[in-house]
């Protein structure tokens, strides 16, 4: 029989895998292994790198030093939500195991999943620098010209729109490509990937419910996004799933279950020198 420590290691990993195929966002993702815990529980160090221009080179001096460097800023998770889950007591805790892995995979897909992606949309669409367009898209002739400006941005700002993805309602996507043009294809084309997001889950501005039945719902203030662009090397985005707590029906005292504790923790945003690798354009007034 798996011990408590055993069990939670494999639901962690077993969740994690849920997250990365149901997540629309999972895609921007950083590197685990190039952060670092930071001091506190709820904080993580961002490597973050700097260094010098060209200089000119002298026929007797030859070249004039420069400096590489290498910084770990530290910054604070501001994504902090969880949940109890309590399993009726079964013949064996494998069984229990079973159900509970139904159980988690399903809440991960329908309540966190939509519920990280519309958090991570609003934050990325609030960050301060980005490019922002607003207006109706109501053809496929204004959605191809958004999309055109879009692109002239990015470059513009000597962006590679080959590590762009464009996150999409998949409206627009339809009306595009009903132009059936060579400009319409060329608009779809070129990105590191096109992802179609439902709009309950694409907005500037979200707010997130503390007790209750918990989940989240669209700011008073918040606007429909139509599409955003997000370079993949302007994010920076973590997410750690866990199963800190596994209790027995004998140790439960207030149900024969057994009880899960889930909780997930994380942060997105931007690096400073890359924020116009974002572009977002949303639905006017």
């Amino acid at each position: 029989m798996p011990n408590s420590i055993t069990l939670r290691k494999q639901y962690s990993t077993m969740l994690d895998l849920v997250y990365k195929k149901s997540s629309l966002t999972s895609i921007l993702d950083g590197p685990s292994e190039l952060i670092r815990e930071g001091a506190n529980a709820n904080e993580i160090l961002i490597p973050k790198m700097s260094m010098q221009g060209l200089a000119n080179y002298d026929k007797s001096s030859g070249y004039v030093n420069g400096d590489v460097t290498l910084d770990y800023e530290t910054v604070k998770c501001d994504y902090d939500r969880g949940r109890k889950f309590n399993v009726d007591a079964m013949d064996n805790i494998e069984s229990a195991g079973v159900a509970f892995g139904r159980l988690a995979g399903e809440f991960i897909r329908t309540q966190v999943v939509p519920e990280l992606d519309a958090w991570r949309f609003s934050k990325y669409a609030q960050i301060s620098g980005i490019t922002t367009a607003e207006g109706a898209l109501n053809d496929g002739k204004a959605a191809l010209a958004a999309l055109r400006a879009a692109r002239n941005a990015i470059e513009d700002a000597e962006g590679d729109v080959s590590t762009c993805y464009l996150f999409i309602n998949p409206a627009l996507v339809g009306m595009v490509e009903d132009l059936d043009t060579t400009a319409s294809r060329r608009a779809l084309e070129g990105w590191a990937g096109i992802v179609k997001v439902p709009s309950a889950r694409f907005y500037t501005k979200v707010d997130l419910t503390a007790n209750g039945d918990g989940g989240f719902a669209k700011n008073s203030d918040g606007k429909a996004i139509n599409f955003m662009a997000i370079d993949r090397n302007a994010a920076i985005q973590y997410q750690k799933h866990t199963v800190p707590k596994i209790i027995s029906p004998d140790q439960n005292q207030a149900a024969d279950a057994y009880m899960y504790a889930y909780r997930t923790v994380g942060m997105c945003d931007a690096y400073e020198n890359k924020v116009k690798g974002i572009y977002c354009h949303h639905v006017g007034e």
